[in-house]
């Protein structure tokens, strides 16, 4: 039994989720079947049209890609670049597909999802330039795409958030495409460790303090400080002032948690508008357990927040 008052709906499942332990990454992606059967088939409504495609990246890399594009609305619609999940170091396009297909489907937004380079293979810059460039490639291809140049945004989960923050600082910095909203679920914003909460989440389910370690580990393996730790570890950064708004969500039992609320109150601090979401009783990626009514209640709360966003 957890020591952890984790929501009644979600404690049955803690059972079936294997323990992440980033130590031996090739023993992780062998495990990739075992996470896989965590999470629930990819639903894809009707008119959802799902297409690859191949982005040239900033150092000669080809991306691949996939956009979803809702069909039979009439105008311009929304961009979204939605980077998926994984510590750096795990995940697809795939595993995390029905985020994007959601999102095309409830916000009416042409959404483009990169396979961006993991780490340790690739570390810090090679997977967030590969974001970026995603990102240049939407803006670039707006009108043939049938996107709205003034309504893109950017987003993901846990790593994915910490990309995607780092990709709104890159745009900013870079004069790059105008970001219109920035999503930041349970991102992971911090390579310094030090929050209460990732002192004092060591055994959390899924996501603990020892894979956070190593997911920082890999991803800065080789970094030097001339690469601008700020953009991988975006907590780092000391203006965030001229960023775009912000959806911020949190769970409680996470060693995220922390540095998730207070990058959100220091986007707020430097005029950036910004809603934060702490959910009580969850863990990080408790939101796979799509059947609990925590985890709708996200999923409604972040779609809601998108939909006005690029309305």
């Amino acid at each position: 039994m957890t020591k952890y008052a984790i929501d009644p709906e979600l404690t049955p499942w803690l059972a079936m989720i294997p323990e992440v332990d980033l130590s031996d990454m090739a023993v992780v992606r062998a495990q990739r079947s075992e996470m896989q059967h965590l999470i629930p088939p990819v639903v894809v409504p009707d008119g959802i049209e799902i297409r690859e495609v191949t982005i040239r990246g900033r150092d000669g890399y080809d991306i691949r890609a996939k956009v979803y594009t809702p069909t039979g609305l009439d105008g311009l619609r929304p961009g979204f670049v939605y980077i998926h999940g994984g510590g750096f170091v795990m995940g697809d396009i795939e595993m995390m597909e029905q985020g994007a297909v959601d999102i095309a489907a409830g916000a009416g937004a042409v959404v483009v999802s990169p396979d961006y380079r993991l780490a340790p293979e690739h570390p810090f810059p090679a997977g967030l330039e590969d974001c970026y460039a995603t990102l240049e490639w939407l803006a670039a291809n707006a009108k043939e795409l049938g996107i709205d140049p003034d309504r893109i945004a950017v987003g993901g989960g846990s790593a994915g958030g910490g990309l995607s923050a780092g990709v709104a600082l890159l745009a900013r910095d870079r004069s790059g495409p105008a970001i219109c909203f920035q999503v930041l679920e349970i991102p992971e914003l911090d390579d310094r460790l030090e929050t209460e909460s990732m002192r004092e989440f060591v055994d959390t389910p899924l996501w603990n303090r020892p894979a956070a370690e190593y997911s920082w580990k890999y991803y800065l393996s080789g970094t030097p400080e001339t690469l601008g730790l700020q953009y991988a570890a975006p907590s780092r950064a000391e203006d965030l002032s001229g960023l775009p708004p912000a959806y911020v969500s949190v769970c409680e039992f996470d060693p995220l948690r922390d540095e998730g609320i207070i990058y959100a109150q220091r986007l707020l601090q430097a005029g950036v508008s910004t809603e934060l979401h702490h959910y009580r009783g969850t863990f990080h990626g408790s939101g796979l357990v799509a059947t609990a009514e925590v985890s709708k209640r996200m999923a409604s709360d972040v779609m809601d927040a998108i939909r006005r966003a690029l309305s």
